[in-house]
């Protein structure tokens, strides 16, 4: 490039542009912020940027010629002339020739009444609703109380003590959280949603105001058409201190986990009611929300902000993205990649790894918001947004580093081609060789041969057997009934007169039809007999192999009255033990009788190992065991205002049996692993992709 081509590429900075002194960046040196007011953004910029404003327009070479003869600082041509199109980008200049013509052209763009900006858009839309800043100066005396050190101290103690308080009644909360999962529950949860945003937004814009910072503007904005409140408190900027910027970004957090706590503690102290759900509401949704979304600093939500002002470091994702793509250059292609900034290997290194957790971070939230517009949306819409979401967010950003990779090929030494080439097969290898994957399930564990003795009608217990080791035939249980004695005493009567009438008969032609009819009699009362003794045979309760007698009730007696859902103990072989597993549905086919598996009891911390043994063919309609409902402590939810455990999700029980048996005669439940089938797992995305298509393709 000429000089005069040079100088002429500089264009002339807009007059309304504002410059501002920020506090000094990570290495002390000086450091301002560029603001654009009719965007309300803010630039900032070091020294060397600083020293061309102060000459700026002019030619390049003789820009940074001055600076290095003004200035300890290192300036070139290229410098300047990079931070003129860094200026132009962000349209900081006049427009001028070819520049002039792009912002014509990006004005005469389709606006939001065409389909093409809501293609564009439809992902992420604000709309700005009220500026709040009279409001905010009235507000701010109100609220300097709670900002003294006293009112902050109490505000946390009182959190604490809610915590505290919750977690003695934890399986109280948990059960009220799974018993709010109704229709009439979830509008509860949207109400409490909106109230503890509102107060998160109205933290920010307090905090901002107090410090000095103007807030344009709060409004609304919607991600992937999900509306979520904003604050505009870009001009935090402006402010000297990182900390200052710091207090601004963590303020609505902050606010949120204040209400989340007073809640916690309100729902621990009231009584049920409307106010303890409304509390059990305003808790849930501020731990959760905030803990799971707020405080990630990988989407540009609150943590975002936060680390950057930590580690004092504006614009992390971009400068983190650029390092991390600098890196795999250098260590997959072997080229000669200049580093985009200067720094310390450490804080290098910690840049690259967090851009690669971004990066991972959001392939799983990007795929999730792709699936959630193709569910939100009529078949044909849905399919065709998803895959503008995918394409967009996931492809281009792929397609563009291949591209660039692409384009540096012939640059790339042999070394870095072979390494290239040896990374693609051995990822093929992997997707095409069959691995395999552990399916995770709850259950429990228990005797596999059992005797629960109840007694076969409300009867009078005789004899009860202590508890112990037994031999197959042990009486058990004996039980007395006096109306079965008097029956049977009844019908032995009753036979004996008939049998004496019989013996005093006629043989005349009506001795011989009274016979018959006594005969008739005598069989009746013989089978009244026969079904007293049975009936008496069950009164005696014996052991039906060998065993341990356990769990005998105490407070059972000879000569107590019992019914016949009073369980008197039970029977079990402690040598032989099984577990009860409850698969998920999309689960079970990973599953063959045969695969290897282990069971880990709650509160254990070996696990037992075992094999599958069998796999049911149908759902469980209901849970067998109380001790596996979420309700009474267990990990399977079940669905609220049923008498019955009903769980919510389609379930397959797959029985295990245990290798060896535990230490302790007890059932137990806890988590089982069954080591499934190997798979492939292009084979596996392969069928996946197929069956999606075969499902999808009726519209």
């Amino acid at each position: 490039m000429s000089a005069a081509a040079a100088a002429a590429a500089l264009a002339p900075l807009r007059q309304d542009l504002r410059l501002h002194e920020t506090g000094p960046a990570r290495d002390g040196s000086p450091s301002w912020a560029i603001q654009d007011p009719v965007s309300n953004r803010f630039y900032r910029i070091g020294w060397l940027e600083y020293e061309c404003l102060l000459r700026w327009p002019g030619d390049p070479a003789r820009i940074a010629a001055e600076i290095e003869a003004a200035t300890p600082l290192s300036a070139d041509a290229a410098q300047v002339e990079a931070f003129g199109r860094f200026l132009e980008q962000h349209q900081l200049t006049l427009p001028e020739g070819e520049a002039r013509g792009r912002m014509l052209r990006q004005a005469s763009q389709p606006g939001w009444r065409h389909w093409r900006w809501w293609l564009h858009h439809y992902l992420f839309i604000r709309i700005p609703l009220v500026r709040p800043q009279r409001f905010l100066r009235r507000l701010a005396p109100w609220l300097e109380p709670l900002f003294s050190p006293l009112a902050l101290a109490l505000l946390a103690g009182a959190c604490l003590l809610g915590l505290v308080l919750t977690a003695r009644q934890w399986e109280q909360f948990s059960h009220d959280v799974l018993d709010s999962l109704t229709p009439t529950g979830l509008l509860g949860f949207l109400l409490a949603l909106l109230v503890s945003k509102t107060l998160h937004e109205l933290g920010h814009a307090a905090v901002a105001t107090r410090l000095g910072v103007r807030v344009a503007h709060m409004g609304i904005a919607f991600l992937v058409l999900w509306p979520m409140l904003y604050t505009d408190t870009g001009e935090s900027w402006r402010l000297r201190s990182h900390r200052q910027r710091l207090a601004i970004s963590v303020a609505g957090i902050a606010v949120e986990l204040a209400l989340a706590g007073l809640a916690t503690l309100a729902w621990a102290l009231l009584d049920d009611g409307a106010l303890r759900q409304a509390a059990l509401y305003l808790a849930t949704t501020g731990w959760v929300l905030t803990l799971a979304l707020n405080l990630s600093p990988f989407m540009r939500f609150d943590g975002y902000f936060i680390l950057s002002d930590l580690a004092d470091t504006p614009n992390l994702h971009e400068r983190s993205g650029a390092l991390a793509r600098a890196w795999l250059r250098r260590a997959l292609l072997r080229l000669d990649e200049p580093w985009p900034e200067t720094l310390p290997a450490r804080q290098r290194a910690a840049l690259i790894g967090f851009a690669f957790a971004t990066w991972l971070y959001r392939l799983v939230v990007f795929l999730g918001i792709a699936f959630l517009v193709y569910a939100f949306f009529f078949k044909l819409l849905g399919i065709f947004l998803m895959a503008v979401e995918l394409a967009w967010f996931i492809a281009r950003p792929v397609w563009s580093e291949l591209a660039a990779w692409r384009r540096r090929w012939p640059e790339v030494p042999m070394s870095g081609r072979r390494r290239v080439l040896m990374l693609l097969a051995l990822l093929g290898l992997a997707l095409l060789l069959p691995w395999r994957f552990a399916v995770e399930a709850e259950g429990f564990a228990h005797a596999e041969r059992q005797q629960l003795v109840f007694a076969p009608f409300p009867a009078m217990l005789a004899e009860l057997r202590p508890p112990g080791r037994l031999a197959a035939g042990a009486l058990l249980a004996s039980f007395a009934t006096p109306e079965l004695a008097a029956r049977e005493a009844r019908a032995r009567a009753a036979e004996e007169a008939l049998r004496s009438r019989l013996g005093g008969l006629l043989e005349d032609e009506e001795g011989i039809n009274r016979q018959r009819a006594l005969e008739e009699r005598l069989g009746e009362q013989q089978a009244e007999i026969r079904g007293a003794r049975a009936e008496a045979g069950r009164l005696a309760m014996h052991a039906e192999f060998d065993g341990e007698w356990r769990d005998v009730s105490p407070l059972l007696r000879p000569g107590s009255w019992v019914g016949v859902r009073d369980a008197l103990g039970v029977l079990v072989d402690p040598s032989a033990w099984v577990v009860d597993a409850y698969v998920e549905q999309r689960l079970v086919e990973r599953i063959a009788v045969g695969d290897a598996a282990s069971f880990l009891p709650q509160g254990s911390l070996g696990a037992l190992a075992a094999t599958v043994v069998d796999i049911d063919t149908a759902r469980v309609q209901r849970l067998p065991h109380a001790m596996l409902d979420s309700r009474f402590g267990g990990a399977i939810g079940t669905q609220a205002g049923e008498r019955q455990p009903l769980p919510r999700e389609a379930l397959y029980r797959v029985r295990l049996r245990l290798d060896a048996p535990p230490d302790q005669v007890r059932e137990m439940r806890g988590s089982a692993r069954i080591e499934g089938r190997r798979r492939s797992l292009a084979w596996e995305a392969l069928k996946g992709s197929l069956a999606v298509l075969i499902r999808e393709s009726g519209f």
